[in-house]
């Protein structure tokens, strides 16, 4: 753990002063509630927006919990990312009605309109490719869904415009 936090990168939220000050802020005000791992966790990811792996290290070290653990729950929860995603997240389900429906040509006709692959932001970060499973909406197949917004019956020649209005939306 010690190694993780000794050699932070520039970008990290922790090396830099205005995060690293709500990062403290928000793990003095959870420290002593119940389940305070997941509480600090979930408070990190919804105000940083990603938790890195020397933002894990540190929420260890200032809980006094094992890091294993710490990376236990992040690793588990889908919720939880270690990298900075888009402005927008568009996620393919994958379930069994969406995957039959035609999900992996949807992810395909995406990789090439955004020229990026599942899991990775296009350069200007407004979105980023994810895959999920089921999001109950299989009378809807195939299902997208971007940030809360959902989509059926998307087919590969209407994906385009879907994804063109969240390309440089502010929302």
């Amino acid at each position: 753990m010690a190694n993780v936090l000794q050699s932070i990168p520039a970008d990290d939220p922790l090396a830099i002063p205005e995060q690293r000050a709500l990062i403290d802020r928000i793990l003095e005000e959870n420290r002593h509630v119940p389940g305070a791992v997941m509480v600090v966790l979930n408070e990190l990811q919804s105000q940083i927006g990603y938790i890195s792996n020397p933002m894990q290290a540190y929420v260890a070290q200032k809980l006094r919990v094992p890091l294993t653990h710490v990376r236990g729950v992040v690793s588990f929860y889908s919720f939880f990312t270690t990298t900075p995603r888009g402005r927008h997240t568009v996620k393919f389900c994958m379930g069994t009605a969406c995957y039959v429906g035609g999900a992996p040509a949807l992810i395909s006709k995406a990789q090439e309109e955004l020229g990026i692959a599942v899991g990775q932001t296009t350069p200007d970060g407004q979105i980023t490719l994810e895959v999920c499973r089921c999001i109950g909406a299989c009378s809807q197949a195939p299902t997208v869904t971007v940030d809360r917004d959902i989509y059926g019956r998307v087919q590969p020649n209407t994906l385009p415009a879907i994804l063109n209005k969240y390309r440089k939306s502010k929302k």
